[in-house]
């Protein structure tokens, strides 16, 4: 029987036989951060919480057990001063969700599937997930909602005008689609994002403050009124192809300290 199981609601007599009967773990990770007036502190929460569930109301799904959302972690220092934003030092970040993984890990998970709703999570979860993946057998698996759809998907969805911007017209559908309650479209005026470099290359770019800016940027007129159903559906349909696909897969070989094996002899001298 699938889905998933709520891992704070487990008790101790029964957790072995939890554990032993799931296919999986799940954990949330998102960020309490400024996303603009119209949107929630809790955006990115909405959306990791938000998408691991409805992963696991698919038909089929696998077993799983759900683990508490992170709930603070690293933000950029283009929203830390902007109300309400609560932002974790990189160290101790990548340090706690080390911890977080290898604990899930040790419970008896070989496969940890991290739904991030935060994208400047994905450095650090993936940093962590290393680190644990050198110590014990497992295979953890990073799906950033943020990605899930093109930007040529959201070029059809919200038109040519850009939309992917923080707290702008996708991440506004994304919360939209979880908790319709949590935004108002009303408090936000349109803010259009600084243009990106005219390059094709791939790039991080960071900076102070990029005007223009005031911890959110998008044209938040470009939301329509499915525009949150289009959203979830979509973003949700290919997180299953994903897990689906990484479900299928052989797991992983136990990490070791050996050194690499010498190559077989072929037969054939050097001289």
């Amino acid at each position: 029987m699938g889905g998933l199981i709520d891992a704070t609601r487990v008790t101790g007599a029964a957790w072995p036989d939890v554990v032993a009967g799931a296919d999986l773990a799940v954990l949330p990770v998102g960020a309490f951060e400024w996303h603009g007036p119209h949107l929630p502190l809790g955006a990115d929460l909405l959306l990791a919480d938000g998408f691991a569930r409805e992963w696991a109301d698919a038909p089929g799904t696998p077993s799983g057990v759900l683990y508490p959302s992170v709930a603070y972690t690293a933000v950029p220092g283009q929203t830390r001063p902007w109300p309400g934003t609560i932002g974790v030092r990189p160290e101790i970040a990548l340090a706690y969700l080390s911890d977080v993984l290898e604990g899930i890990v040790a419970a008896g998970f070989r496969r940890v599937l991290v739904v991030n709703g935060h994208d400047a999570n994905m450095s650090i979860v993936r940093a962590a997930m290393e680190w644990v993946s050198g110590r014990r057998r497992c295979s953890l698996l990073l799906a950033n909602w943020f990605q899930l759809i093109t930007p040529e998907e959201t070029t059809e969805l919200f038109g040519p005008l850009p939309s992917r911007g923080h707290g702008g017209a996708y991440e506004t559908s994304g919360v939209l689609g979880f908790a319709p309650d949590a935004v108002d479209l009303a408090a936000a005026r349109d803010l259009p994002p600084r243009p990106k470099l005219p390059t094709p290359s791939p790039y991080v770019l960071i900076e102070s403050r990029p005007t223009p800016w005031e911890g959110w940027s998008g044209h938040v007129s470009l939301v329509r009124d499915d525009s949150g159903r289009r959203v979830r559906d979509l973003a949700a349909r290919r997180l299953r192809e994903l897990v689906d696909a990484w479900l299928a897969a052989p797991l992983p070989d136990a990490p070791t300290t050996d050194p690499v094996p010498e190559p077989p002899a072929t037969g054939e001298s050097d001289g």
